[in-house]
């Protein structure tokens, strides 16, 4: 039997998978546009233990896009609020939140003992050094990133090495030059969270070895194998 709060989960996962949920650790990085909609999907669905990390505080600017952010809390701690955000989705998801910077030293003390670690940075080479950190702890990640009207999602595998073959160290994420709208943080975030579940449940087909390239303005979607 499953709660009757996840009830609406099946048949997309069966009795078993859903009930198995409450058993996976997921970490966050990045509590921002993606991150906050990656954090409210996990916990709707049911994931038992969500690790949350960022450094900042919400203002003006995040209104337009990042869903735990309102006027009554500009100048609130981020990690503050998802706590109080998932205690009120889902009190039965154990909340962990760290208020600090990920870097290079940490990184590896942040991930550990998680099952899987959702990237939602917005620096390429603090990306790359949460895809060694993963790549040393033995843990996957799921990436995504956005910029404007397009968007972009793969799953990483310990020693995959897939952001190196994308990013170069010293690229600037698209999305300080194009933007940043409400529609597609969300609609990133939503694949992200649907390859947490498939990797979580070993189910489906995963993004693995190659990038979903999307443009919202044009309705392409794009598969390309690296």
């Amino acid at each position: 039997m499953v709660e009757k709060r996840y009830t609406r989960n099946v048949t997309t996962l069966t009795e078993e998978e859903n009930n198995k949920l409450h058993d996976f650790r997921v970490c966050v990085i990045g509590c921002g546009g993606i991150g906050g909609y990656i954090i409210e999907m996990l916990a709707r669905i049911g994931i038992g233990s969500i690790t949350a990390v960022d450094m900042d505080v919400f203002d003006e600017t995040n209104l337009n896009r990042q869903i735990l952010s309102t006027e009554k809390v500009i100048g609130n701690r981020k990690t503050d609020e998802v706590k109080k955000r998932v205690n009120e989705v889902n009190s039965n998801v154990k909340i962990s939140v760290i208020d600090g910077a990920f870097s290079e030293e940490n990184s590896c003390d942040i991930i550990k003992d998680h099952d899987v670690v959702v990237d939602a940075l917005d620096s390429i080479p603090m990306r790359l050094v949460l895809q060694e950190a993963c790549k040393k702890m033995n843990i996957p990640m799921v990436h995504g990133a956005i910029g404007g009207w397009y968007g972009q999602v793969c799953t990483v595998f310990p020693g995959d090495d897939t952001l190196t073959k994308i990013y170069k160290k010293s690229s600037k994420g698209a999305e300080k030059k194009l933007g940043n709208p409400s529609f597609t943080p969300a609609n990133i975030a939503s694949i992200q969270v649907s390859e947490v579940i498939k990797l979580l449940l070993n189910k489906g087909e995963l993004y693995r070895n190659r990038v979903l390239l999307i443009d919202l303005l044009d309705n392409s979607y794009n598969i390309i194998d690296l």
